[in-house]
């Protein structure tokens, strides 16, 4: 058998069974797919900054702001309002696909703080387990982690845009149906 006959039985026999059936399912069913990968996406981020700031209206905003002051940081009462405006809008914003570029030019701003200000010194880890004691398990301080993951989710949101079922596609289709 010649090198070429070895080299055609064994995309033959790739193409068979598993070979076959990963060729369809790259051609047929994963780009149909992935269209939806940022739904999940903006659900997860969405939600994750509207709950922080909903707990921190729910303490009160001087809480909020107390923090703020005790960690040395300027203006306190303003950058505590623009905090909760940014985590709730911007979740209910991301959640529903719609100005999402806008949007998260304040809440990376957010993030960036809270890994300089927080969580850089406790290193990368948002799981630091401490103890297990009869009452469960006692966590440290998180880390940078989370904060990253966030980030890196809003990036992807903004350069790969809202996906399905977004507000953002809507305006955009209305727009150039406008012009």
């Amino acid at each position: 058998m010649s090198a070429r006959e070895a080299g055609s039985s064994k995309s033959t026999a790739n193409e068979s069974g598993g070979g076959r059936l990963s060729a369809l399912y790259c051609r047929a069913v994963a780009p149909s797919l992935a269209r939806w990968a940022p739904l999940p996406l903006r659900l997860i981020v969405g939600y994750g900054f509207a709950a922080h700031g909903f707990a921190k209206l729910l303490r009160g905003p001087d809480d909020f702001a107390g923090l703020l002051h005790a960690m040395g940081m300027p203006f306190p009462y303003l950058l505590a309002s623009i905090t909760i405006l940014t985590e709730i809008a911007g979740g209910i914003l991301v959640i529903a696909g719609a100005l999402v570029p806008l949007v998260s030019v304040p809440m990376a701003v957010v993030l960036v703080v809270a890994i300089f200000t927080v969580h850089l010194r406790y290193g990368f880890s948002s799981i630091k387990l401490q103890e297990i004691t009869p009452n469960g398990a006692r966590f440290g301080q998180p880390g940078y982690e989370t904060d990253l993951l966030y980030l890196v989710c809003i990036v992807v949101l903004v350069i790969g845009g809202s996906g399905p079922l977004a507000v953002d596609g809507w305006l955009l289709r209305r727009f150039r149906k406008g012009t």
